[in-house]
C-alpha cells in the first residue's frame, strides 16, 4: 500500500501564499501522474492541477498564473506553490496519485486533506 500525508494549509489572508506539500511513502515501486484535488463546501471536488511522470503539467483555468505544482521524485515529494490566494480558493486540498506497488499492480491512492482558508 501507498500512503499519501499533505501538510502545509492554513489560514491566510487574500493576496497571500501558501505552499502544500504530498509525501508519498509505504511500497512505492513507482509513481505516474499525482495532482492536487480541492473542495469546498457544498461543492464537488475539482482537480486543481496534475504532474505526469515526465513533468508535464496541467490546471485548472481559475488558477492558471497564480499556482504551481511540481514534483520530486527522489523524495516522492509533491508540492502545490499558491500566490495570489483568493477567498474561492478556500477549500480541503487533497493529494492523489497513481502508484504502482509492483511492475504490474497500480492504484489510485489519496490524502486526507490540508484546510486551506483564505479571508477577505
Amino acid at each position: 500500500q501507498v500512503q499519501l500525508v499533505e501538510s502545509g494549509g492554513g489560514l491566510v489572508q487574500a493576496g497571500g501564499s501558501l505552499r502544500l506539500s504530498c509525501a508519498a511513502s509505504g511500497n512505492i515501486f513507482s509513481i505516474n501522474a499525482m495532482a492536487w484535488y480541492r473542495q469546498a463546501p457544498g461543492k464537488e471536488r475539482e482537480l486543481v492541477a496534475v504532474i505526469t511522470a515526465g513533468g508535464s503539467t496541467n490546471y485548472v483555468d481559475s488558477v492558471k498564473g497564480r499556482f504551481t505544482i511540481s514534483r520530486n521524485d527522489a523524495r516522492n515529494m509533491m508540492y502545490l506553490q499558491m500566490n495570489g490566494l483568493k477567498p474561492e480558493d478556500t477549500a480541503v486540498y487533497y493529494c492523489n496519485a497513481e502508484a504502482y506497488i509492483s511492475s504490474y499492480d497500480v492504484s489510485d491512492y489519496w490524502g486526507q486533506g490540508t484546510q486551506v482558508t483564505v479571508s477577505s
